[in-house]
């Protein structure tokens, strides 16, 4: 049963004197149990997902083994972004998170703007990881058709998300846990591997067989940046899940710093012993590259159990992505930017129509796979991307305006600080706007910009004509 929340004096903090505290109240309702521990495995189950299981595949075949800088590289801007998340969520410990950041340091357009981009981009992730889990399937039932797949795994998530969220918590610990110590035991097997083989087809030379180390340059190197910042995704779901924290300074800057650790071994090192087992022509994005590389060593059922663990590793992404999506659509109600109802909450503490709204990139993604099934996972990827990139850019854009404003109010010095700032901020926003600008050129991120920009404009439309003056009177 949905219980309503008031939101009569919610709208009037989208600007204005109240303060971040006002925004803090308006958000209010949600149960605050998540540990630091539960906060890590939800970012990391976010993040090892779909791009490292099989959006690497697509990352090998673009740089070679120069996907090992690409990786490095998307691990520099994701370790950028997190300390400036960090920063400002011990300071502002809500979930609205950075949506809320960027409506009170910039303004009310920028976290209507930022929230509906980002909303947009996680509904469109989730479509990605469950037309992935459609694509695992096949490994066992190559005749099931995936929309099959995708509805019935979908059900079974949204279940888990609208119980409560200590359930949510439990799962995603349990998920992300098979994955961690799945890819424990890929990097010590590959490196036994390695080790033992008197074939001499493996070990470091494949990093330079088959064209060198760059085979298709720079430029390929650069494009692959993309799909490493597109794997890192959802790193920053740390920051939105502090709003349910119980301990939210402590949680929050013990799980960002472990996460930044664990995702950069496990991508960097994990990439790295693949390219030495297997050449990286062999890899393709229509295969998840761990099977293949499980395949190839001939180790009895390799293949299925490998296929089983990343099977676990998309559903997991798709479970911390339905929560993370959820909570921002919650997010955008209590401000006054979706209709009321989506800020309303169940009697555990679950924004129930929100989880409800936020299911639609299942559904695209059902159609997808039947229109085009071969496709079906890149033009997703190509399509939410953007909002992920433009996220991430403004966050760094955020914190510019947060670290600023806090000088000239002489605030005292958060507990925890972003260094170098502000070369190390402008150097992350810098990157991402690169990278932005990159797909302009990139197949098959063509469709980031073309979705991206007219979004964008869209997006800014429709808060000039339905939302700026009701902010103006309420102000």
């Amino acid at each position: 049963m949905v219980t309503r929340q008031s939101n009569n004096n919610m709208h009037d903090a989208t600007r204005g004197d109240g303060g971040f505290a006002a925004i803090i109240q308006r958000e209010s309702g949600l149960q605050r149990t998540l540990s630091a521990r539960k906060l890590s495995m939800i970012a990391i189950g976010g993040a090892i997902g779909t791009g490292l299981f099989l959006g690497s595949g697509f990352a090998i075949g673009t740089a070679g083994p120069g996907v090992l800088i690409s990786y490095a590289i998307g691990a520099l801007i994701a370790l950028l972004l997190m300390g400036c998340l960090a920063e400002m969520t011990v300071v502002h410990p809500t979930t609205g998170s950075f949506g809320a950041y960027a409506e009170h340091y910039i303004g009310p357009l920028a976290g209507f703007i930022v929230r509906y981009a980002y909303w947009t981009c996680i509904v469109l992730a989730v479509g990605t990881e469950v037309t992935a889990v459609a694509l695992y399937m096949k490994f066992w039932f190559p005749a099931v058709p995936g929309w099959i797949w995708i509805l019935a795994f979908s059900a079974l998530l949204i279940m888990v998300n609208a119980f409560r969220v200590s359930t949510f918590g439990t799962v995603e610990y349990w998920f992300s846990l098979v994955k961690i110590t799945a890819i424990v035991a890929f990097i010590l097997l590959a490196a036994y591997v390695i080790a033992s083989d008197a074939t001499g087809t493996m070990g470091l030379h494949n990093y330079t067989a088959h064209g060198g180390f760059l085979p298709h340059g720079i430029a390929g190197m650069w494009i692959a940046v993309i799909m490493a910042v597109f794997s890192y995704l959802s790193i920053e779901m740390i920051a939105v899940a502090a709003g349910e924290a119980a301990q939210p300074e402590v949680a929050v800057t013990r799980a960002f710093l472990s996460t930044v650790v664990r995702l950069v071994l496990f991508y960097v090192l994990t990439l790295a012993l693949m390219l030495a087992v297997l050449p990286w022509t062999q890899a393709g994005s229509s295969r998840s590259p761990f099977v293949a590389v499980m395949e190839s060593l001939h180790l009895p059922a390799a293949g299925a159990v490998m296929n089983f663990v990343i099977l676990i590793a998309a559903l997991s992404a798709m479970n911390s992505q339905l929560y993370i999506t959820t909570r921002m659509m919650f997010s955008l109600s209590r401000a006054g930017q979706a209709p009321q109802y989506l800020g309303n909450l169940t009697t555990r503490g679950i924004p129930f129509n929100a989880l409800m709204v936020s299911t639609s990139g299942i559904a695209l993604a059902a159609v997808l796979d039947v229109v085009s099934p071969n496709r079906a996972f890149l033009m997703m990827v190509g399509v939410s991307v953007f909002g992920a990139m433009f996220t991430w850019m403004m966050i760094f854009v955020t914190h510019y305006f947060f670290r600023r404003a806090r000088q000239k109010d002489g605030s005292a010095p958060a507990r925890f600080r972003m260094w170098g700032f502000p070369v190390t901020t402008l150097l992350g926003a810098a990157l991402m706007a690169a990278l932005l600008a990159t797909t302009a050129f990139t197949e098959p991120f063509r469709l980031t910009l073309v979705f991206g920009l007219p979004y964008l404009a869209l997006l800014a439309l429709i808060y000039r004509w339905r939302y700026r003056g009701a902010s103006a009177t309420s102000s």
